[in-house]
């Protein structure tokens, strides 16, 4: 079954890796960032490696997004992000597992200092 694994996170400034962006990355020891930096990259050598992994992008800053809405029949469009809010769309990474439980554990490995990973299944069609 394929998950995406959403990342969202607050950097000031926005910048991947956002972990280092982060008021609580930015507290972090350079020394944890990097041992961070190497277990996400055996992670990511894992997915791959056992097929686990679909596809994942990072995103570039919400300032630079349009949003469409649609609106009397027609679709609108605004700059910036969609919400004001803290928390904005990082990146994402779509897996596909066996099992929600494996799902889970992959997607626990995600959440960095300053983000929050969400798991959500792909919406199966039928």
């Amino acid at each position: 079954m394929k998950y995406v694994i959403l990342i969202h996170s607050d950097p000031k400034p926005w910048a991947h890796p956002t972990s280092r962006f982060t008021d609580e990355g930015r507290a972090l020891p350079v020394a944890e960032h990097d041992a961070a930096d190497r277990a996400f990259d055996a992670l990511l050598g894992e997915l791959s490696a056992s097929g686990e992994l679909v596809t994942a992008e990072a995103l570039a800053d919400p300032a630079s997004a349009t949003v469409y809405r649609w609106r009397s029949g027609d679709s609108l469009a605004s700059e910036g992000p969609y919400a004001e809010t803290q928390e904005h769309l990082a990146g994402f990474f779509l897996v596909d597992c066996a099992t929600r439980e494996r799902a889970e554990e992959v997607a626990a490995q995600f959440a960095g200092p300053g983000s929050v990973a969400e798991l959500r299944p792909a919406f199966v069609w039928e």
